[in-house]
């Protein structure tokens, strides 16, 4: 199967990545969690840690960290700069994955359905906007606008309910199911749709089903502006650490199972990550396309980018990668997951074009080169410093 893909050519236009493969001690990390077990494979993971170390000495970041597990083993965790285990930092639009699995919850316990129209539980959605799905919101189907328009941008709403009355009013800008338009309008509308639902507020609601469960004690949906408004913003304002996220992540790799517990339903996992687009148009220049230097029409679920495909059509590697840093991906074909969390000098990326967005992708890349480069007949006799996670 591995060897179907051109991972080097996956990359896009980030560009060729010329690795170094000397089997080095894979954990150069600074941090005490790093104990020697053994018994597992070392890996490699030079061309990772330069590859993140050379954005920082270009300015793009003042610190990073990064955490790879590979069949429950930690195989990298490395802190740059004065990053720490609790360095907290928002992470963009890889809320929008634990916003989904928010969701799912109330879907699992039959509170809401992946089928039901805003206009059930938004009355005030009286257009065609009324009538675009749960599912679409998620997926970015809905027709409602990506962002704010032209002249009109105000974030600074006292609640997710008044910000959805202002959303109420924007013209749609096609009709639900039709295309593809990647934003955050729609994932303010779920969100207040989710509190209507419950009767409880959506931070109050993603601590009980997501954050609580999983020990994510770091991570929070934040208000968009914390001075004048409490709104939170659901696709783009949650702040969270490596480890809290790593958590997550460990959930929706376990199939939703979290240290013995269901957090998620297999059927809520399934849902997220299958095909949400089907039919919808997807505009030439998508994420996937640049990302991945490959085009296909299936290149998201509930929450969560599908990048690279299967024969058969399942999704292999799934992430929700956000312009500010942070980096969250599951790689179901090598048995991994990871996180990259950092935070973008948004000045020195703009005026070098640089874009955390697109850069970010190269990540799993270099780890899965890493992972086959480290043949078993080749391995040192050091054994491995990893720990289960």
């Amino acid at each position: 199967m591995r060897g179907r893909h051109s991972y080097i050519s996956s990359i896009g236009f980030i560009g060729i990545v010329i690795l170094i493969g000397v089997f080095l001690d894979a954990c150069s990390i600074k941090s005490s969690h790093d104990t020697a077990q053994g018994g597992a494979v070392e890996y490699d993971f030079l061309s990772v840690n330069s590859q993140i170390q050379n954005w920082i000495d270009s300015g793009y970041y003042d610190g990073a960290s990064i955490l790879v597990v590979k069949d429950s083993q930690v195989v990298l965790e490395k802190y740059f700069g004065k990053y720490i285990p609790e360095t907290q930092v928002y992470i963009a639009s890889a809320g929008k994955w634990l916003a989904a699995a928010t969701i799912a919850t109330l879907v699992a316990e039959r509170r809401l359905s992946w089928n039901d129209s805003v206009a059930k539980w938004l009355p005030e959605f009286k257009d065609i906007k009324g009538k675009a799905t749960v599912r679409q919101l998620l997926s970015h189907t809905s027709g409602y606008p990506d962002y704010q328009p032209e002249g009109n941008h105000r974030d600074d709403y006292q609640s997710l309910e008044e910000a959805v009355k202002h959303i109420a009013n924007l013209p749609a800008d096609t009709m639900p199911g039709t295309k593809f338009q990647y934003g955050g309008l729609a994932m303010q509308v779920v969100g207040r749709i989710a509190e209507v639902a419950t009767g409880k507020k959506w931070e109050d609601l993603f601590q009980e089903k997501i954050a609580i469960p999983l020990n994510m004690t770091n991570t929070h949906f934040t208000p968009v502006d914390s001075t004048d408004g409490h709104n939170p913003m659901i696709g783009g304002g949650a702040r969270s650490t490596l480890h809290d996220y790593i958590h997550f992540l460990e959930m929706i790799a376990g199939n939703g199972i979290y240290k013995g517990k269901y957090i998620l339903s297999p059927e809520s996992i399934e849902a997220m990550q299958a095909d949400q687009v089907k039919e919808a148009i997807v505009p030439v220049g998508e994420y996937v396309e640049k990302a991945r230097a490959s085009k296909h029409t299936g290149i998201y679920g509930l929450g969560e980018w599908r990048e690279i495909l299967n024969d058969e059509g399942d999704a292999v590697l799934i992430s929700s990668p956000s312009w500010a840093g942070a980096y969250p991906w599951i790689d179901k074909e090598y048995g991994i997951y990871g996180f990259f969390i950092a935070h973008v000098n948004v000045g020195k990326a703009n005026r070098d074009k640089f874009s955390s967005f697109y850069a970010s992708p190269l990540l799993p890349i270099l780890v899965r080169n890493a992972i086959d480069s480290t043949e078993p007949s080749n391995l040192s006799s050091k054994g491995v410093v990893k720990k289960k996670y």
